[in-house]
C-alpha cells in the first residue's frame, strides 16, 4: 500500500459488497461491511404497563413513563424502505404494547408495508375487539406471558388475575375458528423462578388446552435482591429443565408443540441473538439501541451476584438521522462486528471479578464499550420472544 490504496487478494470480498469501514484493531487492519442488512425491528410502543410484576425492570430503572407518537412511528416506517432486508417487527418491550391507544393502527401500517408482525403481551387487555383486529390484520405470532399454571402463582408473580388472560386467549381461539384463520399462532412465555418452576409440566398441559404452538422458557434477569434469590441458574453446571411436549391442532394437521428451554449455567460459548438476527430496538423516543439489554437505564445482578448499573446506549435517533445512516454508521457497524466475534472478557471468570469497579457499570477492561461481558442474553439464559424466529 505504497500509494495509499488498499489492495486485497482476489476473492476475499463478498460479491456485491461495495462499502466497508476500515480500522486498525490491535495492530491489525479490520474491514467491517457497511451493509443495509437490518432484518428485525423491536418496537417498544410504550413504557407504560398496568401490572407491577416482581420480575420487571421497572422496579430498578430510571426511565420515563412515555409512549412513541404516531408522527415518529410513521417516520420510522418511511425510513424502513431504505433497508430492503427488513422482514419483521416485534411489538413488545418493558412496557405493555396494548396500552398504546394507536397499537392496531401501528400494526396495520406495518402490515401495509409488507412486514410480518409479532406481538408480545401480558394478555390482560387482549379483549374480543383487539383479537379480531389482530386476526384481520394478519399478525402471525402472538406471545402471551404466563408465569405459572396455577392462578395463585400467577397472581403472586404478576399481581393480577390469571383467569382474565385465559378467557382472552380462549376468546382469540374462538375468533380464529369463526374466521377460519390459523393466525396468529399462540406462544407462551414463562419466566422460570424457584417459586414457579414446579408448574412447568402443568404449564405445557395448559399450553395444549390453549392450542399454543410453543412455550418459551426464560430465566429471570434479577433486578432486585428478592429475584436474585429466585434464580435457577448459576456459574456451575446444573440439571436441565424438563417437561413434556404436546399436540397442536392446525387445521387438518396435528403438530407437536415446542418447549424451548434456556441454558442453566454460564459457559464459554457466547453469542448475541440480536446481532445474529440483525436486529435493532426502537425505543419510545425514537432512539435506536442494539438490543433489549442496552435499551433502558436500570440495574441487575450478574450471574455471580455483582450489582451492575446499565446505562442506555443508542447509536442515533430516527427523529434526527435516517434509519439507514444509523444502521450503517461506523460506530454501530463496529459494535456489531465486535459482538459478532464476542471480543469481550468473561467477567464472571476473572480473578478480579469481585473487586473490579468497571463491573458496576456496563464497561469492561478490553473490547469496545458498552461491554457485553456479563450479558445473560448472550448465554441464552435470559431470552426474548422475537429471537431466532
Amino acid at each position: 500500500m505504497h500509494d495509499g490504496a488498499l489492495r486485497l487478494p482476489e476473492g476475499i470480498l463478498t460479491p456485491g459488497q461495495d462499502e466497508w469501514w476500515v480500522e486498525r484493531r490491535d495492530g491489525v487492519v479490520v474491514l467491517i461491511p457497511r451493509t443495509a442488512d437490518l432484518s428485525k425491528l423491536y418496537i417498544e410502543p410504550t413504557t407504560e404497563c398496568p401490572l407491577d410484576c416482581r420480575t420487571c425492570a421497572r422496579r430498578a430503572w430510571q426511565d420515563p413513563c412515555s409512549r412513541i407518537d404516531m408522527e415518529t412511528y410513521c417516520h420510522l416506517l418511511a425510513e424502513t424502505r431504505a433497508v430492503p432486508y427488513l422482514k419483521r417487527m416485534i411489538f413488545g418491550g418493558v412496557g405493555e404494547p396494548t396500552c398504546h391507544p394507536d397499537l392496531t393502527e401501528m400494526i396495520a401500517l406495518a402490515r401495509e408495508r409488507g412486514l410480518a408482525v409479532t406481538l408480545s403481551t401480558n394478555g390482560q387487555l387482549l379483549n374480543g375487539h383487539l383479537s379480531g383486529e389482530l386476526i384481520r390484520l394478519g399478525v402471525d405470532r402472538l406471545v402471551v406471558s404466563l408465569d405459572g399454571a396455577d392462578p395463585d402463582t400467577y397472581r403472586d408473580v404478576r399481581g393480577a388475575a390469571m383467569t382474565g388472560v385465559l378467557d382472552n386467549i380462549r376468546c382469540l381461539n374462538e375468533a380464529k375458528g369463526r374466521l377460519g384463520s390459523l393466525l396468529p399462532s399462540l406462544e407462551i412465555e414463562f419466566v422460570a423462578l424457584r417459586r414457579n418452576i414446579g408448574e412447568l409440566g402443568a404449564l405445557t398441559k395448559l399450553a395444549a388446552s390453549l392450542n399454543a404452538s410453543r412455550v418459551l422458557v426464560s430465566h429471570v434477569l434479577p433486578h432486585t435482591e428478592e429475584m436474585r434469590e429466585e434464580r435457577l441458574y448459576g456459574r456451575e453446571p446444573a440439571e436441565p429443565l424438563r417437561a413434556a411436549s404436546w399436540h397442536v391442532k392446525a387445521d387438518a394437521w396435528v403438530l407437536w408443540g415446542m418447549l424451548d428451554l434456556p441454558r442453566m449455567h454460564w459457559g464459554a460459548e457466547r453469542r448475541c441473538p440480536f446481532v445474529q438476527d440483525r436486529a435493532a430496538v426502537v425505543g419510545w423516543d425514537g432512539g435506536i439501541a442494539p438490543c433489549y439489554a442496552l435499551s433502558h437505564n436500570y440495574s441487575y445482578y450478574t450471574v455471580d451476584g455483582r450489582l451492575k448499573r446499565v446505562t442506555r446506549h443508542t447509536f442515533g435517533n430516527i427523529t434526527a438521522q435516517s434509519l439507514l445512516d444509523i444502521w450503517t454508521g461506523k460506530d454501530y457497524c463496529r459494535f456489531r462486528s465486535e459482538v459478532a466475534s464476542f471480543r469481550f472478557p468473561s467477567c464472571p471468570d476473572c480473578d478480579l471479578r469481585e473487586s473490579c469497579d468497571l463491573r458496576a457499570r456496563n464497561e469492561a477492561c478490553w473490547g469496545c464499550n458498552p461491554s457485553c461481558a456479563d450479558c445473560l442474553y448472550a448465554q441464552d439464559i435470559v431470552r426474548c420472544p422475537g429471537a431466532g424466529r
